[in-house]
């Protein structure tokens, strides 16, 4: 079978077409057939070593795919051969990006009439973080005031509309261009705030009354991060769950305790522990999307073949919304 492989740490060129064997399921694993592969950021740090956890070499990237379960092992009860699934891959069996995949059928989440492949696939890795740095690690409450930034991008499109169907009062948009604050803005929110310029963080106070935002989600780091800490509301709840910037903020945790605030973590494979939780949240972002309320912006579909092209296209920030690979 087809697949881009890295045997060493680098840039987009470290990306590889490679020929290699299709496995064999065995035990409560199936085969699936790849129909659509999500990109993140998270298959870019795995290719620059810089990723949460080690990985190792050589290494097939990719955590999110959608296709057809054509093989079953000999355990396998809960899917069958034909089936369209869709199922984010553990980091030892992230072999996105090729033709075939292992998957434990446990993982795996029926895609339901109404929506396509590509759909299933860009709903994955980014749907399930804006669901639960909202929900379960934000813990946003019916009327409260959420700060998304990078409103434009994969998971924040998906945060501004969840936040608004999780009964947000207030949903603020922060995106580095006029375009993409509207597209934020289409979707939803009820503001957007350029956060390039100086001054940002007063602009968003404005917006909520002087009385600060609730939730806070935050990929940026650096300044960004000290900002948005400044402008939680009291008891509001600040989540990390990315650093764009590459500058890891600092920050004394006793400030904390003026106002009752929380800066919190969010990783997604620790959610993938939990599978009852994983399984119920991506059954519901599914029936978001199958029911018209949850718009998914599907930025590019490539062929696989252009791994390292659109690799290069996503750390560039030169794209909007979801990013697709095609076997």
């Amino acid at each position: 079978m087809k697949a881009i492989q890295f045997k060493q740490f680098g840039g987009p060129e470290v990306l590889e077409l490679v020929e290699l064997e299709r496995p064999r399921p065995k035990g409560k694993e199936v085969l699936i057939e790849i129909k659509a592969i999500g990109v993140n950021f998270a298959d870019i740090a795995r290719r620059e070593g810089q990723y949460v956890v080690p990985t190792p070499l050589p290494y097939v990237p990719g955590s999110e795919v959608a296709g057809v379960v054509c093989e079953v092992g000999d355990e396998v009860e809960q899917v069958k051969v034909g089936q369209r699934v869709v199922t984010l891959l553990g980091s030892k069996k992230a072999t996105g990006y090729a033709e075939y995949t292992l998957a434990d059928e446990r993982s795996l989440v029926p895609i339901p009439e109404g929506v396509d492949d590509r759909q299933a696939a860009a709903l994955l890795v980014q749907g399930l973080t804006a669901y639960h740095v909202l929900k379960t690690s934000g813990q946003l409450q019916q009327g409260e005031r959420v700060l998304v930034h990078a409103a434009a991008g994969g998971v924040g499109t998906l945060a501004v509309q969840l936040a608004k169907l999780f009964g947000a009062g207030q949903v603020i948009a922060t995106a580095s261009s006029e375009e993409k604050r509207q597209i934020a803005l289409d979707l939803g929110a009820d503001a957007a705030v350029d956060y390039t310029r100086d001054g940002w963080e007063q602009k968003v106070l404005e917006l909520t009354e002087n009385q600060g935002v609730d939730v806070a989600l935050e990929m940026v780091g650096g300044s960004v991060f000290h900002k948005t800490l400044s402008i939680l509301a009291p008891f509001g709840r600040l989540v990390i769950y990315g650093l764009a910037s590459q500058e890891a903020p600092k920050f004394n945790p006793v400030k904390l305790m003026a106002q009752n605030h929380t800066v919190t973590g969010f990783f997604l494979p620790q959610i993938m522990r939990k599978q009852d939780l994983y399984r119920q949240s991506l059954k519901e972002l599914l029936s978001y999307v199958q029911q018209g309320q949850l718009k998914l912006i599907i930025g590019g579909v490539y062929p696989l073949e252009e791994a390292a092209k659109v690799q290069a296209l996503m750390k560039g920030r030169k794209t909007t919304g979801k990013l697709i690979l095609v076997p």
